[in-house]
């Protein structure tokens, strides 16, 4: 029944990823549904402490954006782009990066993909090139931020453990996705022609059809948002220290066990604390939290991983001897071979932390350790493969000078190049990092 349940599994995912949004969890959670009430199978566990990090995080940063947070940062970026446009190509996807890291999400790069195109326009630098590795960066950065779904069930999945967590992925993770980035950004420094020499450029130049350049735009700073951005990366820094010092997590006693407070209960109190200091000092409704884009998308994210978790956790559970049976002893042998399976999975579920729940905890059930786990989490950022991600589209739509699209072939697009750069460099420092501090 194995390659049965296999298929039904396989379907799921990709009927669900092919409908987008909050679909990718109903079909998981229908095919999970097949299962128990039509096969019998023994549902498998719960992501419980994975939804409760996911849900405060985001709630977190949905105030932020809400109190117009998430506007003053992406002012205070825009005019550094625009006081250094030389640089573009180097600096906009370490602003993205930063960006992504601090607040967790992606998605903010939507705010400063039409600024990064614009300023490469005005130098005549070719926007394809910063605009191609300022996308990869803001997912790469995924897998580096302590506010972010996917580092939450990382967290949550060593918590278990008991002697990996918080630390070691930002230990890891931090230089290794950064020093990737780097990489990719030079990869990209010359790619395809320059601007006054691409057809494309010169025909919609000829045709009138770009728009006119804008100075640096003013946005209105409501009055809580600077306090808002304080509250908000000061709860960054406290949740990054509780990780770095367990000594400044409290002693509590959980279900009869004494022990330090787990850093899901200390992201979870911490981030929803802030969360109440933000409203309390922004004078924001909280309607206006739950309605932004940013908790919109948290919530797809919540229902996504709760799905294909809960579906990846029963088909393992149910044919536990015959999987680590299988490909065991390969993984063991070459245990790196377990990111080509996290890269793949990643291009169908295209999110990060879904690829975490389905998969991180197989990995530990086959043997590859806890340190090796990490160094691969940059791998799960494969969805850039095919250009169709939501911020890959944006990003050739904000080019209005046609150098940024997709290939005849499709996979020959202007994000390939800067995506498998940075992943390669990010898989192999951190494989390194792993192998120099745990010595795996």
């Amino acid at each position: 029944m194995i390659w049965f349940d296999l298929i039904v599994v396989l379907i799921c995912i990709v009927w669900g990823a092919r409908l987008g949004g909050i679909g990718l969890g109903t079909v998981a959670a229908l095919g999970l549904s097949f299962f128990v009430f039509g096969l019998g199978r023994d549902p498998g566990q719960f992501p419980g402490e994975v939804l409760l990090i996911v849900l405060c995080v985001v709630t977190l940063a949905a105030a932020l954006q809400a109190a117009g947070g998430l506007d003053l940062m992406v002012s205070v970026a825009e005019k550094l782009l625009r006081r250094h446009p030389r640089q573009v190509t180097l600096l906009a996807p370490l602003i993205s990066y930063l960006f992504t890291f601090v607040s967790g999400t992606g998605h903010v790069s939507y705010s400063l993909l039409p600024i990064i195109a614009e300023v490469s326009r005005k130098v005549k630098e070719r926007p394809e090139r910063p605009l191609a590795i300022s996308v990869i960066a803001s997912q790469a950065a995924v897998t580096a931020s302590p506010m972010s779904a996917a580092t939450a069930g990382m967290v949550a999945l060593f918590s278990k453990q008991g002697r990996f967590g918080l630390t070691d992925v930002l230990l890891v993770c931090i230089p290794s996705t950064l020093i990737g980035v780097i990489a990719g950004a030079l990869s990209v420094k010359k790619m395809g022609v320059e601007l006054e020499q691409d057809p494309v450029y010169l025909k919609r130049l000829e045709r009138g059809e770009l728009p006119a350049e804008t100075t640096a735009s003013a946005r209105a700073v409501p009055p809580g948002a600077k306090w808002s951005v304080l509250l908000f990366l000061g709860a960054v820094v406290l949740i990054t220290l509780l990780g770095l010092v367990p000594g400044l997590r409290p002693d509590v006693v959980v279900n009869g066990q004494a022990g330090k407070l787990s850093m899901v209960f200390s992201i979870s109190l911490v981030t929803l604390a802030a969360t109440a200091l933000i409203l309390f000092v922004s004078k924001v409704k909280p309607d206006a939290v739950v309605t932004g884009s940013v908790m919109k998308a948290g919530i797809v994210a919540v229902i996504s991983i709760l799905g294909i978790a809960w579906l990846g956790s029963t088909f393992f559970e149910s044919h536990r001897p015959e999987i680590l049976g299988a490909i065991s002893a390969y993984v063991r042998q070459y245990p790196w071979l377990f990111s080509f399976a996290l890269f793949l999975l990643s291009i169908l579920l295209y999110s990060q932390a879904a690829t975490v729940a389905a998969l991180m905890g197989v990995g530990l059930q086959l043997g590859v350790s806890p340190p090796l786990l990490i160094a691969m989490f940059p791998a799960c950022n494969g969805y850039f493969f095919l250009p169709t991600y939501a911020t890959i589209v944006a990003a050739i739509q904000f080019d209005s000078t046609g150098t940024t699209g997709i290939g005849r072939w499709i996979l020959n697009h202007s994000f390939m190049r800067a995506g498998l750069v940075t992943t390669i460099v990010s898989l192999s420092v951190g494989l390194f990092l792993a192998k120099v501090i745990y010595g795996w």
